[in-house]
């Protein structure tokens, strides 16, 4: 078993796996086009940039930051490009239409400021390449128990809308396609999938989805006065009033947690999708929590070691933050990063639940 500690978060210039830390070329993983099976695999996207008007303030340059930072301090995580999703995947979680729209540049004017974007073909492909990263990890997580990506978590996209910064829904997709996946495998029983949203922000766009379909459970932890402020019933919201820190943050989610594998005791999910929002960070513009970097790093332990101790494979995604100091989120998202990798270096060790026994490419 892991040791979870608030203890003990490696340092910005400290490698995870005891390595002297080194950089290695941009986008080293697709480079080769080859898949080192020693390596835990995190997908990107970052180099498809939205073209944002001067002063908008979401933070395009922080996945390059990030991806910067894993290649010097965290050598034993492989990147990969991400692919791009296809309408046919998308179109698992979105309307048709809506789906068309973004493709195809057709967007009102009153649906791009929803959005928060304006509509560009740079817009449209780093949508599908942000989903496609997340399709890509939990592909990965099914065979190897963890992978990342370093961006997603759009939770705010409805099936037919986007909303908050969010294009598409790339929870929703990834896991509809890998149910469907796992039903052609043959496979007899439907694959459960379990969404754990620790976002700031509420999951409405995931929540909304998922309303009517039994197969996926959906947690969300948020604050109870941040945006969205119409929030859809999850399967679980917790609400955090304003200046919530550590303590309370981590009782809270242990309590979820519980409440969660209760619902599941007739049978556990075979997949999670992790959520990790670097946004209740206590210097996130619009997080209005107070969670310092050990309380989050130890968030992320806590949410690992369930899914570890009871054999079941995460897909991780960075999802928000935005940060006074862009590099106290990209020091957040490197520690989740941190925290996968450990998982996955303890992967092996552990005895594989009744769904990873069966879980081929």
């Amino acid at each position: 078993m892991l040791r979870c500690s608030i203890e003990g978060v490696p340092g910005d210039s400290e490698a995870v796996d005891g390595r002297s830390p080194g950089r290695r070329p941009r986008g080293h993983g697709a480079a080769t086009g080859l898949a080192d099976s020693r390596l835990v695999k995190a997908f990107y996207s970052d180099h498809f940039v939205l073209p944002l008007p001067a002063g908008h303030r979401f933070p395009m340059h922080k996945y390059s930051l990030l991806r910067d930072r894993v290649q010097q301090q965290l050598p034993a995580v492989e990147l990969l490009e991400a692919p791009a999703a296809q309408d046919g995947e998308l179109a698992l979680a979105h309307d048709p239409v809506y789906v068309r729209a973004v493709a195809e540049g057709l967007l009102s004017a009153a649906q791009q400021r929803e959005i928060g974007f304006p509509w560009s073909p740079a817009m449209a492909e780093r949508a599908r390449r942000s989903v496609g990263a997340t399709i890509a990890a939990a592909r990965v997580a099914l065979r190897e128990g963890v992978s990342a990506q370093l961006a997603g978590g759009t939770h705010h996209a409805y099936a037919g809308k986007g909303s908050g910064f969010c294009v598409f829904n790339d929870v929703a997709v990834a896991a509809r396609l890998m149910q469907a996946e796992w039903h052609r495998r043959g496979h007899g029983a439907m694959l459960r999938v379990l969404v754990i949203d620790l976002d700031v922000h509420q999951g409405n766009g995931t929540a909304s989805i998922f309303a009517r379909d039994d197969s996926v459970y959906t947690l969300s932890l948020h604050g109870a006065r941040n945006f969205p402020f119409r929030k859809e019933p999850s399967d679980l919201d917790v609400d955090l009033p304003d200046g919530c820190g550590d303590e309370a943050y981590l009782a809270a989610l242990d309590t979820a947690l519980e409440r969660v594998w209760a619902a599941h005791a007739q049978g556990l999910p075979g997949l999670v999708f992790f959520v990790a929002g670097a946004d209740p960070h206590e210097d996130d513009r619009l997080g209005r929590l107070k969670l310092s970097l050990k309380g989050l790093a130890e968030r992320d332990r806590r949410v690992l070691q369930a899914c570890h101790d009871r054999g079941i494979p995460v897909a991780v995604s960075m999802a928000g933050g935005y940060g006074h100091d862009i590099q106290r989120t990209v020091d957040v998202h490197h520690h989740t990063l941190a925290e996968c990798l450990r998982y996955w270096q303890a992967w092996p060790q552990r005895r594989p639940g009744p769904l990873m026994e069966q879980s081929g490419p």
